[in-house]
């Protein structure tokens, strides 16, 4: 087949878009045993979590193939009785796509269904650390009948690749899921031909534990938030806060239940956590552990690298955290989840809010209005409470402050893909018309 120009793509239907999304949609389900033990082996997460990802993954492709013929424009009310305003939304053109290493189904899935729901081609630079789950994705979408030039996967250096995406003119969007340093310079590259871009950066997520916690809502949402692919995501848990109410219950509580998740190969039974991704990895979750201990932090189970060698880390848990430590103030991406104690209300806020991280945040209480005044007064996009897990393809995903811009999930995803274009027509009525609506008559 003929390459498609990003021209091609758009002009055709949105129904024919949405034909061509939901084919790829039932081949990555029909392929996700295949896709999840492909991610474990690149990768490393439990085999278990990795198949996950891919059905996680594949309902936004589900989701925006439902979406693409949901498009709308508007009509507005002239002042003028002989002019109309009419708004069209169309696609913005060629989409780059930089995405990372922690979830390489569902980061790709995530930006690549809106783009391509809108009409957009995009050109893909996956981490070339898990290339593999990227090229076997865009494999299944020449499959499902994306015609070639749609989908489009790129690999090699990240500096070279991102430099040219951002200096095309071509390119008339950016979007990146990773750390806030690089977001910074995209954004930065970007303005030199004024792109479109959206940005998912770091975080530094609290997780509230009130007194009126339901305990075991709370051990369940926070082992959940925080040690999900051994704490690498932008959304775990990085500081657990906890009132002093309930401070030494919960801590004994929490350290016996890290304490006894399985480390190990992730195609092995009942392995709930991986290996970090590499040694630089290892290397900062030491760094950070190390420096909190010089400050007089306390290891209550876990703190060195495991037996198993390699990049094996055991799931730590810390007390005694201050706010001057590196736990604290930086994102950890890895197994290791210091607690802080608080006494009020407004001290959690306070310590929540305390840093330029925006993303996502946690509380547990059983409080119907503590839960929504402290939710509010949260400067984070994401929000759960009493719950751990909370991205869904339905609803928007994204951080405030230096975690980001744009909304990725959801139909405000498509947002980011689209133009929004006025025309304003002038008409010269000469005589009124009438229409007559004539039935079947006998």
């Amino acid at each position: 087949m003929e390459l498609f120009n990003d021209e091609a793509w758009s002009k055709l239907t949105a129904a024919e878009r949405s034909k061509y999304l939901r084919k790829w949609f039932d081949l990555i389900m029909a392929h996700k045993e295949e896709l999840g033990q492909l991610m474990t082996l690149e990768q490393g997460k439990p085999l278990k979590e990795a198949i996950g990802e891919v059905s996680y993954g594949a309902s936004f492709i589900e989701f925006y193939a439902e979406e693409a013929k949901r498009v709308y424009g508007d009509i507005i009310p002239a002042t003028l009785p002989d002019r109309r305003l009419f708004v069209l939304k169309q696609p913005i053109g060629v989409v780059g796509a930089i995405t990372p290493w922690n979830f390489p189904l569902a980061m790709i899935t995530r930006k690549v269904a809106p783009a391509l729901a809108c009409g957009c081609t995009v050109v893909i630079k996956p981490s070339e650390l898990t290339p593999l789950t990227a090229l076997a994705a865009a494999e299944l979408s020449i499959q499902a009948g994306i015609p070639p030039g749609a989908v489009n996967v790129v690999m090699g250096s990240a500096i070279d690749i991102g430099d040219a995406l951002v200096a095309s003119p071509k390119v008339r969007k950016i979007t990146f899921t990773g750390s806030t340093n690089v977001g910074k310079k995209l954004m930065a590259g970007s303005a030199k031909t004024v792109k479109k871009v959206s940005l998912e950066l770091g975080g530094n997520a609290p997780c509230i534990i009130f007194d009126d916690a339901d305990l075991d809502v709370a051990l369940k949402g926070t082992l959940a938030t925080k040690f999900r692919n051994s704490g690498q995501t932008c959304v775990c848990a990085n500081r657990v806060l906890v009132q002093e109410g309930i401070f030494d219950k919960f801590a004994n509580a929490f350290s016996k239940a890290v304490e006894s998740m399985k480390v190990g190969d992730g195609f092995g039974e009942g392995v709930v956590q991986g290996p970090l991704i590499n040694d630089a990895a290892v290397n900062k979750v030491e760094t950070f552990v190390q420096d909190a201990i010089s400050k007089g932090a306390k290891v209550l189970t876990g703190g060195k690298k495991h037996s198993l060698g390699m990049t094996f880390y055991e799931p730590t848990v810390i007390s005694d955290v201050k706010s001057e430590m590196l736990l604290s103030r930086e994102e950890i991406f890895g197994p290791v989840a210091p607690i802080l104690k608080f006494k009020t209300e407004e001290e959690a806020i306070h310590m929540a809010n305390d840093t330029n991280a925006g993303l996502a945040a946690y509380v547990f209480t059983t409080s119907i209005q503590r839960s929504w005044r402290v939710a509010e007064a949260l400067e984070y996009g994401l929000v759960g409470v009493n719950e751990g897990l909370i991205s869904t393809e339905v609803a928007p995903f994204g951080g405030v402050k230096q975690s980001g811009l744009g909304r990725e999930g959801s139909k405000y995803g498509m947002d980011d893909y689209l133009e929004v274009r006025i025309f304003q027509i002038f008409f010269r009525i000469y005589e009124k018309i009438k229409y007559i609506c004539l039935g079947n008559m006998s």
